[in-house]
C-alpha cells in the first residue's frame, strides 16, 4: 500500500536531530512533502530543496509560537506535524532532585503542549491537519529509576488525547506512537558494554522489566513508518489512538 497525502504539505518536525526524528524527515521529505525540521540547534541534515533547518526550543513557549506563526507566513500552512522532541532521565525516585524532575517535564510534557497549543490554534480554523506525537512505552508501564520519564510520557499522552478529542469535530486527527527500545543515542547511553542489546532483548527479571517477544530492539526506521502512517490519507479514521510500537515488550495490544 502507498501511503499518500503528503505530496505538496507542509510538515513540521521536532526532535529532528537525530534518530527517530531524522528518519521520519528523511520519509517526509521523500515522500513529497516540505519539511521544517528543528531540533535545539538547527539539524545537520543532507542538504535538499523541500526541508528547511531551524532551531527551536520546545520548552519556551514564545518561540514555538514565533516559529508557526514564521512558517505560516513564509512557506505555507502547516497540515502534518511530527513531534519527536524529548528527552531521558535515569534516577531512582529518592534522588531524583527537583531540577532534574522539571527538566524532564520541561521537554516530554510542556514541550508537547507548546506545540500541540500553537498548531491547534491554526489547523482548527483550515478543519484540516494531522498530528503525531511520539511517547514512549514507558507511559504505560512502571519502570526502575525511570519514574520521571514515564511520568512525563505518561502526561504527555494524556495530553495528546484530550487535545485529540477537542480537534477532532474540527477535522484534526492527533495520535502518539509509543516506541520501545530503539536503537538510538538515547537507548545506547544506557548500555554499559557490549551486551546491553543482549539484555534488552533478554529482559532482565531483577528490574522487572521483560524482554522483547520479537528478539529485536526497533530501527528508527520502524518508529518512522508508524509515525508517517497515523499521518498518512490511509489513517483518515484514527484519532486518538496510542500504538504501541516495541516489538511486544509491554505485552499490550
Amino acid at each position: 500500500m502507498q501511503l499518500t497525502g503528503f505530496e505538496g504539505r507542509i510538515a513540521l518536525v521536532t526532535g529532528a536531530g537525530g534518530g527517530i526524528g531524522a528518519a521520519v524527515v528523511a520519509r517526509l521529505r521523500d515522500s513529497g512533502a516540505m519539511v521544517v525540521a528543528t531540533d535545539l540547534e538547527a539539524p545537520s541534515l543532507p542538504a535538499a530543496g523541500n526541508v528547511h533547518a531551524v532551531a527551536l526550543d520546545v520548552t519556551d513557549s514564545a518561540a514555538v509560537d514565533a516559529l508557526v506563526t514564521r512558517v505560516e507566513a513564509d512557506i505555507g500552512p502547516i497540515d502534518l506535524v511530527a513531534h519527536v522532541a524529548g528527552v531521558l532521565s535515569t534516577t531512582a525516585v529518592s534522588d531524583t532532585s527537583d531540577t532534574e524532575w522539571r527538566r524532564t517535564f520541561a521537554v516530554n510534557t510542556d514541550g508537547v503542549f507548546h506545540v500541540g497549543r500553537a498548531l491547534a490554534r491554526v489547523m482548527a480554523p483550515r478543519r484540516r491537519g494531522a498530528m503525531v506525537v511520539v511517547g514512549s512505552n514507558a507511559a504505560g508501564i512502571p519502570r526502575q529509576a525511570m519514574a520521571a520519564y514515564a511520568a512525563s510520557k505518561a502526561a504527555a499522552t494524556m495530553f495528546v488525547r484530550c487535545l485529540g478529542l477537542e480537534l477532532a469535530p474540527h477535522g484534526v486527527r492527533c495520535n502518539i506512537v509509543a516506541p520501545g527500545s530503539t536503537r538510538t543515542a538515547m537507548q545506547t547511553g544506557m548500555w554499559a558494554d557490549e551486551q546491553g542489546e543482549a539484555r534488552v532483548i533478554a529482559g532482565t527479571l531483577e528490574n522487572f522489566k521483560s524482554g522483547i517477544p520479537l528478539g529485536r530492539i526497533a530501527e528508527p526506521g520502524d518508529i518512522a513508518n508508524a509515525v508517517m502512517f497515523l499521518l498518512s490519507e490511509q489513517a483518515g479514521h484514527i484519532a486518538m489512538s496510542d500504538l504501541y510500537v516495541d516489538g511486544g515488550a509491554t505485552l499490550r495490544a
